[in-house]
């Protein structure tokens, strides 16, 4: 039985899939500047190219219009990138965008839709927040999703 719950919930994903991890913030619905969140990914074919996702989960009462998140990433010989994303959030009329979940919004954001890795191995991000104040309220997931082209 628990075999065909692992087939079911797996089945979910989509086939290309590489990637996926979200990771909970602070249980009091805020992000701080400190709390950065790791992800470590295995990439076995840089000749492909890939479809870079950040996943962010929020509450109804977000105040602004987008997120800015800087993902730093580590190749696998050391190499550092640090990128800034900007995620909209709300709408231009106001309204969330996402899933919503009674009072809760997943959204997923596609910010690299061709990205190109130089090398195979273990890749590590790091995310943050570059909000205006350190705490970021509202803020309840972050995620990293990758799928192959």
């Amino acid at each position: 039985m628990m075999a065909f719950v692992a087939v079911l919930f797996s089945s979910c994903a989509p086939e290309n899939r590489v990637f996926e991890k979200h990771q909970s913030l602070s249980p009091d619905v805020e992000w701080l500047k400190t709390d950065k969140k790791t992800f470590e990914v295995e990439i076995n074919d840089p000749a492909s190219t890939y479809q870079f996702n950040l996943a962010f989960r929020y509450a109804n009462g977000y105040m602004w219009n987008e997120a800015k998140i800087i993902v730093e990433e580590t190749s696998p010989s050391g190499m550092k990138k640090i990128t800034p994303y900007t995620l909209k959030i709300r709408e231009d009329n106001g309204d969330y965008i996402g899933e919503a979940g009674y009072d809760i919004w997943d959204s997923t954001h596609l910010v690299e839709p061709d990205y190109r890795y130089k090398e195979d191995g273990t890749y590590t991000y790091v995310l943050s927040h570059d909000m205006p104040r350190d705490e970021f309220p509202f803020a309840m997931e972050i995620g990293l999703i990758i799928d192959k082209n």
